[in-house]
């Protein structure tokens, strides 16, 4: 009976995961040293099975598979040393044959109960990949009220000279034209989805909601839904492709403002530690209820880098009007964006976020005779508080600012709010 102390605490896969860097460096230390002997020892089992395992616990998965396989040709019933062979395959990204490998060893009357259960396991987390990794489903809700020092982002400015009037002199700003003040509680939510319909080929969709209601300033209430869908394909390196449909509505104080519409498309390159990068193609078409003259094609490219607790964008692209009366309205863009959860404790990170966008109209503005042109900047920081599984508190702040050229789109905003997040 072949010995198996060991073959029980081989890892369910996650087998692509790198060891601790410790770790590693010392399982490479120790297959440098065996793989120094190899022209003089290679054939001997004992050896050969030593050097896989040093050999895989440190990246080398060729070299680990073909020692195994010196083994199991001297000694095609050792169990553990197939076990070994097919956790080789399964890091260098060969499923199929990890899976062949690990059904032959379940097979093996010689297993111990336990071992063969887990061994069991493996074999059904790796049909699960092969058929590309089964549904599933997931989502939040949450809720929250808050203080706004500028519901309708508008100037703090009493009055305005317009040029194309400026013989009339200054003129005095509706009140809604003037920034307002106010208390608002928002609620929100959202589901995704993943399936499989193929090992390598995946649909997903979503569906995202939020309402925001101010308590005394109806005309700026704000509510909005969006919907996406669309296919992703993996590929062997674990690089994905995607395109996706999206279509959104916006409602702006209880009546349709705006309805968008458009497709992205993204290439996603990853990269070792759960990191990756990016990059998006993206086409939107705005139409604005009323006002015709807005309605536009917006075409967008960015680049992202995302890791565990942070995400980095960058975009670019412009909008055109569909008019040529509107065109004043048409702009080029760019813009950046940083978001990060650092975690602080057990059930505790603190969420931080800026961002800064650019944008230069086309045309002159009929009014003020002077091509608009603003920069801004959108800064938050917050925290995430776990009360119960998958329960947070969320007290937040946030500050805009928006500089134009021309003084009616000037303004600053601030708020403070206070929520709570499920998340399922």
């Amino acid at each position: 009976m072949v010995a198996l102390a060991g073959a029980a605490a081989i890892p369910s896969p996650a087998f692509g995961q790198a060891a601790a860097p410790a770790a590693k460096a010392e399982a490479e230390a120790r297959y440098t040293a065996l793989a120094a002997e190899e022209a003089s020892r290679a054939g001997t089992p004992d050896y050969d099975y030593q050097l896989g395992i040093a050999a895989a616990d440190s990246g080398h998965y060729g070299a680990a598979i073909i020692a195994f396989q010196r083994v199991l040709a001297v000694q095609p019933n050792h169990a553990q040393a197939r076990a070994e062979l097919a956790r080789a395959y399964a890091m260098a990204g060969d499923i199929d044959t990890a899976r062949a490998q690990f059904a032959t060893v379940v097979d093996d009357p010689s297993l111990p109960d336990p071992v063969r259960q887990r061994f069991t396991g493996f074999v059904r987390q790796f049909d699960r990949q092969i058929k590309g990794g089964g549904s599933d489903l997931s989502g939040f809700l949450e809720a929250g009220a808050g203080h706004d020092s500028n519901v309708n982002a508008a100037t703090q400015l009493t009055s305005i000279t317009i040029p194309l009037f400026a013989g009339l002199g200054p003129g005095t700003l509706g009140a809604g034209a003037r920034a307002q003040k106010d208390g608002y509680y928002e609620i929100g939510g959202g589901v995704s989805g993943v399936t499989a319909i193929s090992r390598q080929n995946r649909l997903f969709g979503s569906v995202l909601g939020n309402f925001r209601d101010n308590f005394d300033s109806a005309a700026f209430d704000q509510a909005s839904l969006t919907g996406t869908a669309g296919m992703a394909h993996s590929f062997a390196n674990q690089d994905v492709i995607s395109v996706s449909a999206q279509v959104q509505g916006f409602w702006l104080g209880h009546k349709g403002y705006r309805t968008a519409y458009g497709a992205i498309g993204q290439y996603t390159h990853r990269l070792q530690g759960g990191k990756a990068l990016a990059v998006s193609l993206q086409y939107n078409r705005f139409d604005y209820n009323g006002d015709p003259l807005r309605d536009a094609d917006r075409f967008a490219v960015g680049l992202g880098y995302v890791t565990r607790n942070v995400s980095a964008n960058v975009i670019a692209g412009h909008e055109e009007t569909r008019r040529q009366a509107g065109d004043a309205n048409s702009n080029s863009f760019a813009g950046a964006s940083l978001g990060a959860e650092v975690p602080l404790g057990k059930s505790f990170a603190a969420v931080i976020g800026a961002a800064f966008d650019m944008r230069r109209y086309d045309q002159a503005d009929p009014l003020f005779l002077v091509k608009r042109h603003d920069e801004r900047i959108d800064l938050s920081a917050g925290l995430k508080v776990g009360v119960l599984p998958n329960l947070y508190l969320q007290p937040r702040v946030t500050y805009s600012r928006n500089w134009s050229n021309i003084a009616l789109y000037d303004h600053e905003r601030w708020t403070a709010s206070a929520g709570v997040r499920f998340e399922f």
